[in-house]
C-alpha cells in the first residue's frame, strides 16, 4: 500500500489529529485515515445544496446567515 506524506501542517492541525486520536483510542495514522476516508466517501449529490445550506428545515432563510457577494469581471 502507498504512503502518503504531509508537510507544513499546521501545529494546531497535529495537535487537533492528536486529540481525536485519543479521543477516539487510535493511533494518529489511524485517525489520519479515517478523516480521509470519510471526506472522500461523500458523493457530490449527497452533499447539500447553498438553498439546502442557507434554510432550514421548514424552508425558511436562517437568521444569522451572512452571505458576502462580490462580482469580479
Amino acid at each position: 500500500m502507498p504512503d502518503l506524506l504531509l508537510n507544513d501542517i499546521d501545529d494546531s492541525l497535529i495537535r487537533e489529529l492528536k486529540h481525536r486520536a485519543t479521543v477516539h483510542g487510535v493511533s494518529m495514522e489511524e485517525e489520519h485515515r479515517r478523516i480521509l476516508e470519510k471526506a472522500l466517501s461523500v458523493s457530490e449529490s449527497d452533499k447539500p445544496s447553498l438553498i439546502d445550506f442557507l434554510t432550514s428545515p421548514e424552508g425558511e432563510v436562517l437568521p444569522d446567515v451572512e452571505l458576502p457577494l462580490t462580482r469580479e469581471y
